[in-house]
């Protein structure tokens, strides 16, 4: 007995051992994409200080246009990155019971366009599996691990999987209000008084989304008549909506602090993610 219980504590401590040293290793890459990707310092010479001018918005979309007058401020700096922090639900499976509590740390880049998200999603009380979905160098990547030692997926730099993940960042960027500015990257055009289509160009992809708008210019939603959605290992273009609410001011600017997204299957929705900003930091 006293044998098999020494095997038995033996085999838990190389387990935990395994397991803590593959969440070091992922956080090392994590942070090794962070600081390639999204904290790129620019020697001062080819620094540029952008400010906001409201008179850029006059040629813009009159929804648009009353958007950015709302969330942003005559004169402020444009933003170059972001860091946020969200805490949330994230469905697994097409089962009701298959939404699962995570934490996730999200980091963005304006130019060009950058994004990593890094969650940790519980699955049961000991077993939580580690999911990096990022779109960095004009390519997107989705990886997953379970108690980031057990690969689950590992893909990148499929056209489909760069399309849409560039949407995704586009439809993000609300959070980082300054880059839905107009530039050579983004193009808005109109739709109605309450919609607006943004297309953002990267390297070889394009993305669009439509952006709906309340009356007092708040983003209420963006959607994708096709956004791709991997199926059995291939993708298949899905309409993809995503929602925003509970605007607040942080650091000068009003960003939305809570949303969902979901899949629309037909004549049905098929929501997976829903959560809210816990925090948020910039960097101009």
């Amino acid at each position: 007995m006293a044998m098999l219980l020494t095997g038995i504590v033996l085999s838990a401590l190389m387990i935990g051992l395994a397991v803590w040293i593959a969440a070091g290793s992922w956080h090392r890459e994590t942070a090794r994409l962070v600081e390639q990707s999204i904290q790129k310092i620019l020697p001062q010479s080819d620094r540029e200080t952008k400010t906001v001018s409201f008179q850029d918005f006059d040629p813009l979309p009159e929804p648009v246009a009353k958007y950015l007058r709302l969330v942003l401020k005559e004169g402020q700096p444009y933003i170059r990155s972001a860091s946020l922090t969200q805490a949330g639900e994230f469905r697994i499976g097409k089962d009701e019971k298959g939404w699962k509590q995570f934490e996730a740390k999200q980091y963005f880049a304006a130019n060009p366009p950058g994004s990593i998200w890094d969650a940790n999603i519980r699955m049961a009380a000991a077993i939580a599996v580690r999911v990096r979905d990022a779109y960095t160098d004009a390519q997107g990547s989705m990886q997953a691990k379970i108690l980031a030692l057990i690969p689950v997926v590992n893909d990148r730099g499929k056209p489909e999987l760069n399309a849409g993940a560039l949407q995704r960042y586009l439809a993000e960027s609300v959070w980082m209000p300054t880059a839905l500015m107009p530039s050579d990257r983004l193009k808005w055009s109109e739709i109605d008084r309450h919609k607006a289509l943004a297309t953002l160009t990267d390297s070889q992809t394009t993305a669009s989304l439509e952006f709906h708008f309340n009356d007092i210019g708040e983003v209420t939603g963006v959607f994708a008549p096709a956004r791709y959605r991997e199926v059995n290992g291939k993708y298949e273009p899905t309409p993809w909506a995503g929602y925003f609410y509970n605007y607040q001011e942080r650091h000068g600017m009003r960003i939305p602090t809570a949303g969902y997204v979901e899949w629309q299957l037909g004549d049905r929705s098929f929501p997976y993610w829903k959560g809210n900003i816990t925090e948020v930091k910039y960097d101009y």
